[in-house]
């Protein structure tokens, strides 16, 4: 048996882009045994040098895309071709771009929307690929919501959607009585007309786009998340009773507190500490963090917890949340309200003097809090100004608490998890649901004694299931690839930094990163690119470890009230441990790949919902203020403009090219900056700006902003002046003829 060359594996695994594993390339060569041990060695020298990228358990080529690829739509350029970039790339530089190649059978797609694509490389194009789209993904690949526009023969959808550039045609009889300028959801119907354009049916009218009720409610139907309850599933809640306390753990006299949000919705997890009494361990502690028992209520197969999996997770809105749960469970049963006895699943915790975990067990209890609290009143309490309720905790909870986070804080410094500092927005609502300001969330011990905590309980949960050999699902964070990291270094490098090479990157090495450009003006800038080098955590039935936590085995256990993943894991506990028949059933065990795959989708899907509602209250907010100046830090670049971060809430507004002065500007993939044609001017991420904030969309969220100046200088003026010495005809007649061309491949590609 010979073993292969490098280059023969490569070869290899280029002309079969789809069979990339270990097992996939040993058959191929015939390697058995043991020299499936100098595969996996050739492998990771392959690796190492920067030929392969390895993903979960495949090898693949990191500088070009397999030939079906996830794609996410970023939106049309300025000639209206939809473009795309690769969900995943490891490849040095800047991620390809990939042009779509629509049929007419295609459904309209927009900026966000995912989907698996055919690709073929091309050469000589602004774009690496072309993509055949073989399906959406996530999404309802057939609806579209937007402002109802009433013709006299039906009428038109405009969509929402900042990407999607493309009306759709309602024909007479298909309007459902919208009236002009509602909000509509439409769903398409049969091919597209004779303009192009998708045709849909009208199936739900959703009032005026500008209430501010609509807000977020157009992000919920735009990313397609469930917020009604079935009948059987308010039915089977509503029958739910309290748990009886038979063979659990009486906790009930334990003084275990929730601290949480002042406008928390939910109540998931308790604490209590105290010094441990044991001689063996002077100076320890022991933490008990219990967490509701959803598992006894949310049963296998259950039309709750069919609904709960499908959802996925709670998304969570400035002005609502669509829990995963029912109220009568979520908001009830079970929520950890005060006084109240409450069906739980605890873990006694014991720290040495250092913080470290050196001991642990799991029970199925019951519980009652002590106290209700929230964050600013325990910090006010801890620095010296107690209210009277806390007053009254301050010795027996307050105060141990305190002290075993100090304890915590000793092992995080050893651990080095990373450190990011980016400050989260908050969104203050009017009683009318208006913008009333935007926040930054102060960040307090508070807030760091309960996440410290909720990560031991979820380390305990992993090695616990570990030890006893039980399925779980492994919350996995893996290390950023090496050209990701590259691209760090060449903005650290840039702003006067340095971040070590030639060693196995950790976590502690960011850190100081993030630490030495603490004190600059370069300081969110180094942030934002170190955020953006991480890859995306994920949830898995296999233990690929936790680099940002830098922890070997990580699982959620401390929110199943709100994510599936923890409930999973609850039931795991419940097996594990024998504590009764409300445990992982076989069905659960046997799709723990695909529950997986499918939460770690929901969970995605949330996060834009979130994040696209942030960006419409944003603009709604801002609307109020069009032509007022702003400044703000240059947070993108891209072929079509400038991102900006306005300073004054964080939001972000685009430049476009138009709005950059009269010089014309090139785009530079590789060094992510944009280059004056005449002064050779560069514009690059983190630079200071002054801008004007020129239009701003509620309904959409997007924000367009003139550029005013840069780096504390006006933008060049130089075009302006050739236009009148009959230079921008020249350029007129290039941009001309270049779009002439353009139409020209794009009549070829659809005769194929």
């Amino acid at each position: 048996m010979k073993m292969p060359t490098k280059d023969e594996i490569l070869e290899w695994i280029s002309e079969n882009p789809t069979l990339t594993s270990k097992r996939d390339i040993a058959k191929a060569f015939g390697i058995k045994g043991a020299a499936r041990i100098d595969l996996k060695r050739i492998l990771r020298e392959l690796e190492a040098e920067g030929h392969l990228a390895k993903r979960q358990r495949s090898y693949r080529d990191p500088e070009h895309l397999p030939p079906v690829s996830v794609l996410q739509i970023i939106g049309p350029d300025a000639d209206g071709d939809v473009l795309a970039r690769p969900m995943e790339w490891q490849g040095e530089g800047e991620e390809p771009f990939i042009l779509m190649v629509e049929r007419a059978s295609d459904p309209a797609l927009g900026q966000g929307d995912r989907v698996l694509a055919r690709l073929t490389a091309v050469d000589g194009e602004s774009h690496a690929y072309e993509g055949r789209m073989i399906r959406r993904i996530g999404t309802n690949p057939k609806r579209v919501l937007g402002v109802y526009r009433k013709g006299t023969e039906g009428g038109r959808i405009v969509p929402i959607d900042k990407g999607m550039d493309k009306e759709w045609l309602v024909p007479d009889g298909q309007v459902n009585g919208a009236k002009d300028g509602e909000l509509v959801e439409g769903e398409q119907i049969g091919p597209k007309s004779r303009m192009g354009l998708p045709k849909a049916k009208i199936v739900s009218r959703l009032g005026d786009p500008s209430a501010p009720k609509a807000v977020s409610l157009i992000a919920i139907h735009q990313h397609g998340i469930p917020d009604d309850f079935p009948d059987a599933v308010i039915v089977e809640a509503d029958a739910a009773k309290p748990a009886p306390l038979g063979d659990r753990t009486d906790l009930r006299k334990m003084p275990l507190v929730t601290i949480d949000p002042a406008d928390a919705r939910d109540h998931d997890d308790a604490c209590w500490a105290h010094a441990d009494d044991d001689p063996d361990n002077i100076g320890g502690h022991i933490v008990w963090v219990a967490i509701a028992d959803v598992a006894h209520y949310v049963t296998p197969g259950s039309d709750l917890d069919r609904e709960a999996k499908k959802r996925g997770n709670s998304s969570y809105f400035p002005d609502r949340v669509v829990p995963m749960l029912p109220d009568r469970l979520s908001g009830d049963l079970c929520s950890l309200h005060e006084g109240v006895p409450r069906a739980c699943i605890a873990v006694r915790m014991k720290l040495d003097a250092q913080g470290n975990k050196i001991g642990h067990r799991f029970v199925r209890g019951m519980m009652k809090s002590v106290a209700s609290l929230n964050y600013e009143e325990v910090q006010a309490a801890q620095d010296g100004t107690p209210n009277e309720r806390c007053a009254e905790l301050m010795e027996e909870v307050i105060a141990p608490l305190y002290a075993a986070y100090e304890a915590t804080k000793l092992a995080r410094a050893e651990r080095q998890p990373l450190e990011l500092d980016l400050p989260e927005r908050k969104i203050i609502l009017s009683d009318d649901g208006k913008v009333e300001s935007v926040n930054f969330r102060e960040r307090l011990d508070a807030h760091r004694l309960i996440e410290e905590f909720m990560i031991l309980a979820n380390v305990a949960a992993a090695e616990t299931l570990n030890a006893k050999r039980s399925p779980l699902l492994f919350r996995v964070h893996e290390e950023p690839s090496p050209e990701k990291l590259d691209s760090l270094r060449d903005v650290a490098r840039s702003s006067g930094l340095t971040l070590a090479k030639g060693q196995v990157l950790q976590t502690r090495h960011l850190n100081k990163l993030l630490k030495d450009a603490a004190l600059t003006d370069e300081a969110e800038l180094i942030n934002l690119t170190t955020l953006r080098s991480m890859t995306q955590a994920y949830y898995a039935p296999n233990n690929f470890g936790h680099f940002g936590l830098s922890l070997k085995a990580y699982a959620h256990f401390t929110s199943p009230i709100r994510r599936y993943a923890d409930l999973i894991v609850h039931r795991a506990l419940v097996s594990a441990h024998g504590w009764g028949d409300d445990g992982l059933t076989p069905q659960d065990i046997e799709s723990l790949e695909q529950t997986a795959n499918h939460i770690s989708e929901t969970e995605r899907r949330s996060m834009l919902a979130e994040r696209d509602t942030t960006d419409r209250y944003l603009a709604s907010y801002l609307s109020e203020r069009l032509g007022n100046e702003f400044t703000g830090k240059i947070s993108g670049i891209a072929r079509f403009g400038v991102f900006v971060k306005l300073d004054e809430t964080g939001a972000d507004g685009l430049v476009p090219m138009r709005e950059l002065g009269t010089e014309y500007f090139k785009y530079d993939p590789e060094t992510t900056t944009l280059i004056g044609s005449d002064t050779g001017l560069t514009i690059s991420l983190g630079q200071r700006v002054v801008v004007r904030l020129a239009e701003a969309a509620p309904v959409t969220g997007g924000l367009i902003l003139e550029l005013l100046e840069l780096n504390g200088k006006r933008p060049s003026q130089g075009r302006k002046a050739r236009r009148g010495s009959g230079g921008g005809g020249k350029r007129k007649m290039s941009a001309a003829k270049k779009k002439s061309q353009k139409t020209k491949r794009k009549v070829a590609r659809n005769r194929r």
